[in-house]
């Protein structure tokens, strides 16, 4: 049974939010910083459950660190430092990021890629995952003049779902919601216009399992589906951080043509291990900037009836 929501509780939280928001944006950036600092702090010491869960990503990911506590839990406290940055930085985007200075906070590597293709009269997947500031790319994209869609996940909290949505379309980005609008997502395709997704997010029981860090991942299909069909290219694209304050690279690791795989077997399958292995690559070099603290190894393949008779 769902859990019945409290609009007061909703709307509570609503204004907490939007009263830090912003104290935040009247903050010079190196006292938002220095907070960062010790919000990062309270939430590597008070956030148990997810601080455990990666610890265990990062020792299956990188098996060396299980032999190196003390680099496995420096390690961790980056991944709270960074994400909390993150979420400082999200906020002030609008009032640090414009299309007078973006060369400042921003440098573009691939962009021979990536430019002709959003320009060209045929449907573009761009695929990230929770890795450096994914929301700047499209946000830096709308800035520039780019007219793109992205696929989120709504809130829970409708006051704060309108509130992050006005702040993600302020440059013209228009974010579609990942359940219940099916048809504006097919319809973008359709269209030949751009459409982003962050693609490293765990598909169940049912999803398909690819490697990912040496492990099986569960990973949606529907992206590599979406490729096939409307005969899309997939660029893969990571936004890490390279220095402060502010300062990320919009990095094209690859980019995959679905005709080259559309009479292939398991065409859907190859596609999905293609572009989980670019966006493994730019997490290695930032291993710190990826979304660790969630279970993206949840759900594995299930044991074959053989092996259980065994």
């Amino acid at each position: 049974m769902a859990k019945v929501r409290s609009p007061r509780w909703d709307f509570l939280i609503y204004l907490v939010v939007r009263c830090g928001v912003c104290l935040l944006q009247a903050l010079p950036m190196t006292v938002a910083y220095a907070l960062a600092e010790i919000f990062a702090w309270l939430a590597y010491h008070v956030d148990r459950r997810h601080r455990l869960v990666a610890w265990d990503n990062l020792q299956h990911a990188f098996p060396e660190l299980r032999q190196q506590p003390k680099k496995l839990d420096q390690m961790v406290r980056r991944v709270y430092r960074h994400f909390v940055q993150l979420a400082f930085e999200i906020v002030l985007m609008p009032r640090k990021l414009h299309v007078t200075n973006w060369r400042q906070k921003i440098t573009l590597i691939g962009g021979e890629k990536i430019v002709p293709k959003l320009i060209a009269d045929r449907p573009l997947l761009i695929v990230t995952g929770h890795f450096g500031n994914w929301e700047m790319a499209g946000y830096a994209l709308g800035l520039l003049g780019f007219r793109t869609y992205a696929i989120a996940r709504t809130l829970d909290n409708p006051y704060l779902e309108r509130f992050l949505k006005k702040l993600r379309e302020k440059t013209g980005q228009t974010i579609l919601a990942k359940k219940g609008e099916f048809d504006e997502i097919t319809g973008v395709l359709t269209s030949n216009r751009v459409l982003a997704t962050l693609a490293d997010q765990d598909a169940g029981q049912k999803g398909m399992f690819v490697e990912f860090f040496g492990r099986p991942a569960s990973t949606h299909k529907a992206v590599a589906l979406m490729a096939l069909q409307f005969h899309a290219p997939m660029v893969v694209v990571g936004v890490p951080k390279v220095c402060e304050p502010m300062h990320y690279q919009i990095v094209v690791e690859d980019v995959i043509y679905p005709e080259e795989y559309a009479h292939q077997p398991e065409a859907a399958r190859r596609i999905t291990e293609r572009y989980t292995a670019g966006l493994e690559r730019l997490i290695r070099q930032h291993p710190e900037q990826y979304f660790w603290l969630h279970r993206r190894w949840k759900h594995q393949p299930p044991v074959k009836k053989s092996r259980l008779a065994a």
